[in-house]
């Protein structure tokens, strides 16, 4: 059978960083709509981009894309898109891509992994993506999650702490950076429907308030995360102005650059 999920990209105009960051111009265009054309080129079949602000609905009506109003008042994202799965009257195993509306050069091909991950695993609820972590300054980066996993791709814990920990080698950097040893999280997640209506019926988890991670609560009640190792490089996204100046140039038009 076809591999069949939708895209739900949320699009939030609040921000403490940058405000109206969906809206926010690159190579003459508003951030959202790269997004949602970098999806649009993956083998989605529905992109939704989902929101709590009219301004970023007008703003996708020239490209012709669906969007999906949401509450304001959703404590997380996991939250809003179980809204958006149900006024989409999503089926409890349809699987749904939650794209963030910050990535304005994700590769279309992380998109159709990390679905093709959870639809080949049918114990999981969740699957996500990694890369190895090649410099110590990230290992040590509490704004770097690291995640281990098991010899089957689950998810063992995520952490902001350099984890796991070499006993024996800590004293200097450790010689098997660049390897699967020690992996940063890429926060591009699959899920399926019936999990994201039961996540929002579970109270917030110890683990999940200690490290500020959503995903410790789905962990500590008993759920499967699947990890697969990034098939593509996964460029930062948009959290900064220095990040915006760096995207700007970098899809700047040609004869811009020249």
């Amino acid at each position: 059978m076809a591999l069949s999920f939708t895209v739900v990209i949320p699009a939030r105009y609040g921000s403490s960083r940058l405000p109206g960051k969906p809206l926010l111009d690159i190579a003459g265009e508003p951030m959202i709509a790269h997004v949602w054309r970098r999806a649009c080129q993956s083998r989605a079949s529905r992109v939704v981009v989902a929101t709590d602000d009219a301004r970023i609905k007008a703003a996708m009506a020239p490209y012709g894309a669906e969007v999906v109003m949401t509450r304001e008042d959703h404590a997380s994202g996991t939250d809003r898109l179980a809204e958006v799965a149900d006024q989409l009257a999503l089926d409890e195993s349809a699987l749904v891509v939650n794209v963030q509306g910050d990535e304005p050069l994700i590769p279309p091909a992380l998109i159709n992994q990390v679905a093709e991950r959870l639809a080949d695993d049918d114990q999981a609820s969740i699957a996500t993506l990694a890369e190895p972590i090649t410099d110590i300054d990230s290992l040590f980066n509490p704004n770097v999650v690291k995640v281990v996993r098991s010899f089957q791709g689950r998810a063992l814990y995520f952490s902001r702490a350099p984890i796991p920990w070499d006993r024996e080698q800590f004293s200097q950097p450790p010689a098997v950076l660049g390897t699967d040893a020690w992996l940063r999280h890429i926060g591009l997640y699959a899920y399926r429907v019936s999990f994201l209506h039961a996540y929002c019926d579970w109270p917030a988890s110890s683990l999940e308030q200690l490290e500020q991670l959503e995903q410790l609560r789905a962990l500590q009640y008993g759920n499967t995360i699947q990890v697969a190792l990034a098939c593509d490089v996964n460029p930062a996204g948009v959290d900064t102005a220095e990040d915006l100046a760096r995207v700007r140039a970098l899809l700047a038009p040609t004869q811009q650059k020249e």
